[in-house]
């Protein structure tokens, strides 16, 4: 898994590639809980790009709650966008779409939280 971000004035796009799993969600956490801490600083949102992500399991999807939990607590926040379809399933099966916001491409993620 890599993620590589960009900032604009009011949002923080991270672009998160590769398998979401027991491997590699400790590493999402800990780069999420960064990303949303430099947020709050800076009064951004932060919108995840999942275009490059072809699996997510369990631990990853724990891993975008205690995200959630962290951004509403501290008044920012956060979205995905550009599922790929098996993901968008993930999503939509554990009812995770009702968790974060999710967003059919990163344009209209962008539109939404700028």
């Amino acid at each position: 898994m890599d993620i590589q971000t960009r900032s604009l004035p009011q949002l923080r796009i991270a672009t998160v590639s590769g398998r979401i799993d027991h491997a590699s969600a400790e590493s999402l956490s800990s780069s999420l809980q960064t990303l949303l801490e430099e947020c709050k600083g800076a009064g951004q949102s932060l919108l995840l790009d999942f275009s490059g992500v072809d699996y997510i399991s369990s631990v990853g999807l724990r891993a975008l709650m205690v995200a959630s939990r962290q951004a509403k607590a501290q008044g920012s926040r956060i979205a995905v966008a550009a599922l790929q379809s098996i993901v968008k399933e993930v999503f939509a099966i554990s009812r995770f779409d009702l968790v974060l916001p999710c967003y059919e491409t990163v344009e209209a993620g962008m539109e939404a939280l700028s």
